[in-house]
């Protein structure tokens, strides 16, 4: 009998080896916007940021990189970042000057600890399934008690990725424009 994705079980990890970190690149790469229609960007949603190697591998040296593996095979990734590296990804820049901008029920959103999501990926046979939750509430309890908040950045094209973070709790901030593209900010209280 062969294995389909839903027989077989999903595990949890901090991803640490470049087995893991290629097989991020990898599934990032099928996500990309650049690679998929705008029918599967407007159906199945799509990641913007675009990694590489040494950079996934030094995120990981500053907050838990989680992933999910079903048979050796990379299920879904959650990336994070500290506030720290807000000048290591370029496209990233503008996000963290809005982060100082905006405040978060009634007080700036500098004042709490928190950490920033850093992107999150879902391979096409594990949708459907709380993946995104489960990879999120991983981070969430890796990361530990010294954060508050998640604090991210959803592209308001990118409509089946926002309604997904909101049916778990998090709230949308405001909007802005990179000058690019549109941006919901959104956050989650731990």
């Amino acid at each position: 009998m062969k294995e389909t994705p839903d027989s077989l079980p999903i595990t949890f990890e901090v991803a640490s080896t470049d087995d893991h970190f290629e097989q991020i690149l990898q599934l990032q790469k099928q996500n990309h916007y650049t690679s998929v229609s705008a029918e599967q960007q407007e159906n199945e949603g799509f990641v913007f940021a675009e990694h590489t190697l040494p950079l996934l591998k030094q995120m990981a040296a500053n907050a838990p990189q989680i992933i999910a593996l079903s048979g050796g095979r990379l299920a879904g990734y959650n990336l994070a970042m500290t506030s720290s590296m807000g000048s290591v990804l370029p496209s990233l820049v503008p996000m963290f000057r809005e982060f100082e901008k905006w405040n978060y029920r009634g007080k700036p959103l500098m004042d709490y600890q928190f950490i920033v999501g850093g992107q999150v990926c879902v391979h096409k046979d594990f949708r459907g399934r709380g993946m995104i939750r489960s990879l999120y509430e991983q981070m969430r309890d890796k990361v530990g008690d010294g954060y508050q908040l998640c604090v991210t950045e959803i592209s308001t094209r990118n409509v089946m990725s926002l309604k997904a973070h909101q049916r778990f709790g998090f709230e949308v901030l405001g909007v802005y424009n990179d000058g690019l593209e549109d941006w919901n900010l959104v956050v989650w209280k731990f």
